[in-house]
């Protein structure tokens, strides 16, 4: 009794003191549609040998790359309490959307003019999208990058009227989109991603949007021709982490997660328009029939007057009125700022 009454003290001075004595370490299982040794692939290896290292182990990271636990709607199923499957993702813009069609603000084609622009507005915006992942039962970790959409066609495109007459690539599940599109007076045709090169090659459809980068790695640019020199949208993602997962972290722990999660966000931000930029430089050299399509200053300008009314429409369907009146805001103050 006298030997044990000591130690039986010194445990209840340590917890009040609010020490924890071997907490159980936190295995992250992340899922993600990036491919192995890209270079999302590689900055998440990294975050995770930084997580581990910063934390003594109290909290590692395992990932499954390429699509590898399913497509992003099945990921984030999987992620669910009840299924608790797997805890954590590298989500696009559009799999961030199935969460909170919040997200879907960074899809609106033709809304931003710059890589500037959209970086802005994605920091004003990240308080009230974190916020609205919390209430659905994910924390936010950072942002990632994926590139810029750009048109690419087997003819060329250079106003809206000329895409309006092909059949356009769209999402296989977005119904809403689809309709959007059709709304429009477009020709939506839904494939699953993994289906763009087949299709365009057999004329299945004639023009799809894509990061140059994944135009690339798929060689899309074989059956497509042309690449609208403009930017349809940047392709954001971000890593979550369930809620349930995350409360098992310490507060000490968090911050380090987190800090390491700013490395890999400017890691990307940094990296990825060079990487977009070889990539164009890549395909005209593998099809010298490859032609970037510029617009000049006047059509540019008539371009995006029409898709300003056109994405208009999307307010309160697609985005919800908030964040798109937010993200409008937000964007014209940039502008203004910088004389524009």
């Amino acid at each position: 009794m006298f030997r044990v009454r000591p130690l039986a003290l010194v445990l209840v001075a340590v917890a009040l003191c609010g020490v924890q004595l071997l907490a159980a370490p936190v295995t992250v299982r992340l899922a993600t549609i990036v491919p192995r040794n890209s270079l999302w692939y590689n900055a998440l290896t990294d975050m995770g040998a930084t997580w581990a290292k910063t934390t003594e182990s109290r909290v590692k990271l395992t990932v499954y790359e390429g699509g590898s636990q399913g497509d992003e709607r099945t990921v984030i199923r999987y992620m669910r309490p009840e299924v608790d499957q797997l805890n954590a993702s590298l989500l696009t813009s559009p799999g961030l959307a199935y969460i909170d069609d919040g997200f879907n603000v960074f899809g609106i084609p033709f809304f931003f003019a710059s890589e500037a622009e959209a970086r802005y507005v994605r920091e004003k915006l990240t308080p009230v999208l974190s916020k609205r992942l919390e209430a659905k039962g994910f924390q936010l970790v950072h942002w990632g990058n994926a590139g810029w959409v750009q048109l690419f066609s087997k003819t060329p495109i250079k106003t809206l009227a000329d895409l309006k007459k092909v059949k356009l690539f769209t999402s296989e599940g977005d119904d809403r989109m689809k309709q959007w599109y059709s709304s429009n007076g477009f020709t939506p045709v839904a494939l699953k991603p993994t289906d763009i090169a087949t299709g365009m090659t057999t004329g299945l459809i004639e023009a799809a949007p894509s990061p140059a980068y994944a135009a690339a790695v798929i060689q899309l640019y074989r059956s497509a021709d042309y690449m609208l020199d403009i930017r349809v949208a940047p392709l954001i993602g971000a890593t979550v982490v369930a809620s349930r997962v995350w409360a098992q972290i310490s507060p000490e722990d968090r911050t380090k997660v987190l800090e390491a999660g700013q490395v890999m966000e400017k890691r990307l931000d940094t990296e990825v328009p060079g990487q977009d930029a070889k990539a164009v430089e890549d395909m005209r050299l593998r099809n010298k029939k490859f032609t970037v399509v510029t617009l000049d200053a006047a059509g540019l300008a008539a371009f995006r007057a029409e898709a300003e009314k056109l994405v208009a429409t999307m307010r309160g369907s697609m985005v919800p009125a908030d964040i798109y009146d937010q993200a409008v805001r937000e964007r014209d103050a940039f502008r203004k700022s910088q004389g524009k």
